[in-house]
């Protein structure tokens, strides 16, 4: 069982850039937008609380399944992280708050060093690899 039970959210934009967030503090490495759930919360009213304070004023707009990731936590420590992710449009325009210092439209040309280990080693490769995200090049060399 992981460390960390995480909902997320999948936004990409017509230009195949995915919204991500760097933290103030603890990882300078990009996450995606969402956070942990709680005892008794569903995984979208997690999601809807967490992009609330997050992303301010914003809702994820008929966000549908993608799947389910884990991996080694960002920020280190050797914890590990399980993502359920859901992917959806924003209404609304995000805006880093609370503990995001940063929200980046990440794309394909950009470092993949950038990432915490999960999008790296598994999101990002697995929603390549079923079409989710039109990515090609130096990604399909990925883990």
């Amino acid at each position: 069982m992981a460390d960390i039970h995480k909902i997320g959210l999948l936004t990409v934009r017509g230009d195949g850039r995915v919204l991500l967030c760097r933290k103030k503090s603890t990882t300078s490495l990009l996450i995606l937008p969402g956070g942990k759930l709680e005892a008794g919360e569903t995984a979208l009213d997690c999601l809807r609380r967490e992009l609330r304070e997050e992303l301010g004023e914003v809702e994820a707009r008929e966000p549908q399944y993608v799947g389910a990731y884990t991996d080694v936590a960002a920020g280190g420590g050797g914890r590990t992280v399980h993502i359920d992710l859901y992917r959806g449009t924003l209404a609304g325009e995000p805006v880093a708050s609370a503990e995001i210092g940063e929200l980046v439209w990440f794309g394909e040309k950009d470092d993949p060093a950038q990432l915490a280990p999960s999008l790296r080693n598994r999101v990002f490769p697995d929603l390549i690899a079923r079409g989710i995200l039109a990515w090609k090049g130096r990604w399909s060399a990925l883990p």
